[in-house]
């Protein structure tokens, strides 16, 4: 894919996987995940929803980098690796939890979301951005 190809692609409306180096002598962390991306920009998500702390959190901060995979799910397939370095983690606001929640589920299921997880003072919610480095992609119907 062109490097325009790539970013649209990857600004498309897929659930992401998310890998990141787990413990000494454990292959990696991978897990599906929502996020957010703007050609040229930076990818956003969150975690730590539920009331869960994922150990990916301290993994992502110790290693620095993740690699993020998504695909076309019909034929033929396609899919996007980026490998990106971890810019910032935070606490969310709304606005930027709306972002990525309204690309997967409809409004009024977004805001409801987003409300329930900030509002519990139990979450741990973090975003974290991501600027990518090194892009990996295939497009067999090209």
């Amino acid at each position: 894919m062109s490097k325009q190809q790539r970013e649209e692609f990857l600004a498309g409306t897929h659930v992401g996987v998310l890998s990141v180096t787990g413990e000494p002598g454990r292959p990696p962390t991978s897990v599906p995940t929502f996020y957010a991306y703007e050609p040229g920009g930076d990818i956003t998500m969150f975690t730590g929803t539920q009331r869960r702390a994922p150990k990916r959190i301290e993994h992502i901060k110790q290693a620095g980098v993740v690699s993020l995979v998504v695909q076309r799910e019909e034929m033929p397939p396609a899919y996007v690796t980026v490998e990106a370095e971890l810019v910032s983690m935070t606490k969310p606001t709304p606005e930027q939890m709306l972002t990525i929640a309204r690309r997967y589920m409809p409004e009024e299921h977004a805001q409801g979301y987003v409300q329930t997880e900030l509002g519990d003072p139990g979450n741990l919610v973090t975003l974290m951005t991501f600027r990518p480095t090194r892009w990996l992609t295939s497009d067999t119907s090209r």
